[in-house]
């Protein structure tokens, strides 16, 4: 054990594991990083001067978007998560453990 008294507020430290939303904000970063990784690829002919690309990879630029609101929804969730969580830890006893 420590001979520094512990301070107040502060959470001992847990071994963590994946929180809520953490699977969403990762894929959601995949979907957007490919929709970007499009339009890129649909610009640049724009830009170089030779013929468009096909109306697929158009749509496929959507997936930034798309990937974004995934990511945003898995933020969202961890949020409420840690609400939730941090309401039970104010309504147990003093004495209990937060296991």
């Amino acid at each position: 054990m420590s001979d520094n008294p512990p301070v107040r507020g502060a959470t001992p430290a847990i071994a963590e594991g994946p929180r809520a939303g953490d699977a969403l904000v990762r894929i959601g970063a995949i979907v957007f990083l490919i929709g970007a990784f499009a339009t890129l690829a649909t610009m640049a002919p724009l830009f170089l001067g030779s013929d468009p690309l096909p109306p697929v990879f158009y749509w496929v630029c959507m997936l930034m978007g798309a990937g974004f609101l995934i990511a945003a929804a898995g933020v969202l969730r961890s949020i409420a998560a840690q609400r939730r969580q941090a309401r039970e830890a104010s309504t147990q006893p003093r004495g209990a453990s937060a296991r």
